[in-house]
């Protein structure tokens, strides 16, 4: 492994990430890795499969040349792709408790569903 490279890579993530206002577990979520692994990869211990380097780029909304410490002379022309809107589901309280919701089995969101419902109907009462 070209440790020099890792850690140009890590610490490229690792501004973004911050700058974009995510957590570690939100871009590992969002690439389908643990977020151990990808803890290990912010800070330099591993380099990630070209995959997962692609989806990296693309959570981040990172050119690859910027990830991998090279000149602007390796930039692709820019994507014609409009930028997504902000929604509800960028918000850090949502995304976890989206995370959360992912793992739980059908009984367990329906319960889920029927707490919301009652906290939705306990709202409306003056």
């Amino acid at each position: 492994m070209d440790t020099e490279l890792a850690g140009i890579l890590g610490s490229a993530a690792r501004n973004v990430r911050v700058k974009l206002g995510l957590t570690q577990a939100d871009v590992a979520d969002r690439i389908g890795m643990a977020s151990e692994v990808y803890g290990r990869l912010e800070r330099g211990h591993m380099l990630p499969s070209v995959q997962n380097l692609r989806r990296l780029c693309v959570v981040l909304n990172i050119p690859p040349h910027d990830l991998l410490g090279l000149g602007e002379e390796f930039a692709a022309p820019p994507p014609k792709e409009k930028p997504r809107a902000r929604t509800e589901e960028d918000v850090p309280e949502m995304r976890r408790l989206m995370r959360n919701l992912r793992r739980l089995t059908p009984v367990q969101l329906k319960l889920m569903n029927l707490v919301a419902s009652a906290m939705q109907q306990q709202k409306k009462k003056p």
